[in-house]
């Protein structure tokens, strides 16, 4: 079960919730994946997310990189939710820490998967912690990226049709750095 750590309400009527919990298990309209280049969901939330969501995700991964190619930072692949309770999975590929420009790469990776939510009319979206994992980029340091990203996104699109957006994590580590990050960006929300 989902356990919401802290809430936000934006002016624009825009929902932010930092939560404890398990990806796989959100019933929002589309997730995130933290992919790689090539949808490759080897290990991590992405194998979680693949393992669970069965044959149709990976077979709709494989069939996005034959036609689309790799995909990047600021343009995520989109695949159907297969046997998870969302509809959606948008794969984004964060950055590995130490290529270089890792900060704007992150942020690419945030909006370009807010932007194809949107693209699906989506009203709910959650992610996990983006690069935090085997790409080794800094919790804390991705925690007040994602904040200030999801601020300025919602300022510039007050009438986007997210009207939730969740950050999902897995561990207690996370979920405190991200915690924090909230606080410092939002104050102590609801």
């Amino acid at each position: 079960m989902t356990e919401i750590l802290n809430h936000t309400q934006f002016a624009t009527g825009h929902h932010l919730e930092i939560c404890r919990g398990d990806i796989t298990r959100e019933t929002t309209d589309a997730i995130v994946n933290a992919a790689n280049s090539q949808l490759m969901h080897g290990g991590g939330v992405a194998a979680a997310i693949a393992q669970r969501g069965g044959n149709a995700i990976d077979r709709e991964s494989r069939e996005w990189v034959r036609v689309n190619g790799p995909i990047t930072h600021g343009l995520p692949a989109i695949t159907s939710g297969g046997n998870l309770p969302c509809k959606y999975v948008i794969h984004a590929i964060g950055p590995t820490w130490g290529e270089g420009d890792e900060d704007a790469k992150l942020r690419q990776a945030i909006l370009g998967s807010l932007t194809a939510a949107e693209g699906l009319i989506s009203k709910s979206i959650s992610f996990p912690a983006i690069s935090t994992g085997i790409y080794g980029f800094p919790v804390e340091r991705a925690a007040k990226i994602f904040m200030q990203t999801f601020k300025g996104y919602f300022e510039s699109h007050p009438d986007s049709t997210l009207e939730i957006v969740r950050v999902v994590l897995f561990d207690e580590m996370s979920a405190m750095n991200f915690s924090k990050a909230f606080q410092d960006e939002f104050g102590m929300g609801e």
